[in-house]
């Protein structure tokens, strides 16, 4: 008899598992091989998620030009391409290294050359509203997560035979209307396949398969300059199709989905095949199946649950408390999107060179994710999110300033700026995340999490169309982006502090904590 198991199958007087997490502590082991891999599997679609976010930032750059003869109006005339004879200069590389080059829209509003990148976040808002609840109810976790990176790979090759601007702004809507859902589905998929102990960390894979993605951007892009945009495509779109049949056949489905839809055996099959205990024990589908027989499906967190965003919408809308804090919290979101998108795409607009520009900025995730891993419990919610985004906005802001000085070459400085201001952004949204948690119960904490998303994603949809108005002004990217995300981030200062407070389940149980806050304040100033 397997000795690891003998306490699962002999001991009568143990208590019977009260939850799908009971059961995977108690039969199955918190976390092995098998559930690594497939967390790992799952979170690695993050790199594609990443790629495809990011990738205008070279597909979508205005290339340089020079000269072709010594006319002096060229010369005068440096900074203004479109006043110029179209013989009097020429871009320094093909004009197919870009969709602004390709197409002729050098001279073209801030809204086109916008439009295509503002198409792909446009796609992710709605998306993301759309396609939410699907993951919970028909498709589960495995099949939407399938369906997003397939749509994504799909689009992205389609992107590559775009004859205009038209109807590649098309593609790119349909591109972020697909990936809308991937970082959620792969986030919830991967923590569902292990114990509470481990949910934390397979959770941060997550953020390392987008920080990846990011950052073998400006390599791929680097070996395809002076080539092609469209190759650039080719090559994120190619192993993108490869993820979506490794997901099809290899990746296993949330047993917890399968368990609250009623589809009990595919869920102990799934649990047998990622268990972390010997394969010759042949009793531990029994055991599995008893501990299932036992567990409460009754009980209120193990039925379908069929709220959706819209419904508690109308919960959260009808408290006037949380309307208050609905609103900060996607007002503060809001500005830091502007900044968290903006940025990046904004790289082509410094006095830098762009690849190493983008390398850097990828590599900001890591600091910013590792002070809120280990600062989280040190640092007070309210004030850390207006000192992030204050921080964020005064280095936009410098930047602004710095490209208006006439004397010297401020790219080193400016790229410092930079960093320290996508860094800020990075940080303030992690913080705004958890403090959204812990301002929210229960009931409404998921919709309210999925409102401040939405936001952040609606200052993506804006962005390019200010970076694209900044080539020329930097006041409309590094100066908007600056006030914004400072003025917008003071929303946090009308909000309760949380840090240590107890999570609520209902919304009264919310308003009574709020009620014994005031008075515990009021007995302290009287």
């Amino acid at each position: 008899m397997a000795e690891p198991t003998q306490p699962l199958l002999t001991d009568s007087n143990s208590s019977s598992p009260r939850s799908f997490d009971d059961t995977i502590e108690s039969y199955i082991g918190s976390f092995g091989w098998a559930q690594f891999l497939q967390a790992a599997l799952v979170s690695f679609s993050g790199v594609f998620d990443a790629q495809q976010t990011f990738i205008s930032v070279f597909t979508d750059s205005e290339p340089t030009w020079h000269c072709t003869d010594s006319d002096s109006i060229c010369h005068e005339s440096i900074s203004n391409i479109c006043i110029l004879p179209k013989t009097a200069w020429s871009w320094d590389y093909s004009p197919h290294v870009s969709v602004i080059s390709e197409w002729g829209l050098q001279c073209a509003g801030s809204f086109v050359k916008g439009l295509p990148e503002s198409s792909f976040f446009v796609g992710c808002l709605i998306g993301g509203l759309v396609l939410s609840t699907l993951a919970d109810s028909s498709l589960g976790r495995k099949n939407m997560l399938f369906l997003s990176c397939l749509v994504m790979a799909i689009s992205t090759m389609l992107t590559v035979f775009s004859p205009n601007i038209w109807v590649y702004a098309v593609l790119r809507f349909v591109n972020g209307f697909g990936r809308a859902t991937i970082g959620t589905c792969a986030l919830v998929l991967s923590t569902e396949l292990v114990g509470k102990k481990w949910r934390g960390r397979v959770g941060i894979m997550s953020f390392f398969g987008f920080m990846l993605g990011f950052l073998s951007l400006p390599l791929m892009a680097y070996i395809n300059r002076g080539s092609s945009w469209r190759i650039l495509y080719v090559w994120t779109s190619i192993p993108t199709i490869i993820y979506c049949v490794l997901v099809r056949f290899f990746v296993c489905e949330s047993p917890r989905w399968l368990f609250v839809r009623g589809r009990k055996e595919e869920a102990i099959s799934i649990l047998k095949r990622v268990a972390s205990i010997p394969s010759t024990d042949v009793n531990i589908g029994g055991a599995i199946s008893m501990s299932f027989s036992s567990l409460p499906f009754e009980d209120e967190e193990e039925k379908p649950n069929n709220v959706n965003i819209f419904t508690t919408m109308k919960v959260l809308v009808e408290k006037r408390w949380a309307l208050k804090r609905l609103s900060a919290v996607m007002a503060i979101a809001f500005g830091i999107g502007l900044v968290y998108y903006g940025m990046p795409l904004a790289l082509s607009n410094l006095d830098f060179n762009i690849y190493l520009s983008a390398a850097f900025n990828a590599l900001m995730d890591l600091p910013a994710n590792l002070i809120t891993l280990f600062l989280v419990d040190k640092l007070s919610r309210r004030n850390a999110l207006i000192g992030f985004t204050a921080l964020g906005g005064v280095s936009s802001v410098l930047i602004f300033a710095l490209q208006n000085m006439r004397i010297g070459n401020h790219g080193a400085l400016q790229l410092a700026l930079e960093l320290i201001s996508y860094f800020s952004a990075c940080s303030a949204f992690n913080m705004e995340m958890i403090y959204t948690i812990e301002l929210f119960p229960t009931c409404v904490r998921n919709s309210a999490i999925a409102m401040a998303r939405q936001a952040l994603v609606l200052g993506g949809v804006f962005s390019p169309i200010m970076v694209a108005a900044g080539r020329k002004n930097a006041f409309w990217s590094f100066g908007l982006f600056g006030l914004a995300i400072a003025l917008l981030g003071l929303f946090a200062v009308g909000l309760p502090e949380t840090r240590g407070s107890d999570l609520c389940d209902t919304m009264d149980e919310e308003e009574c904590k709020d009620r014994r806050s005031k008075v515990a304040i009021d007995s302290v100033i009287a």
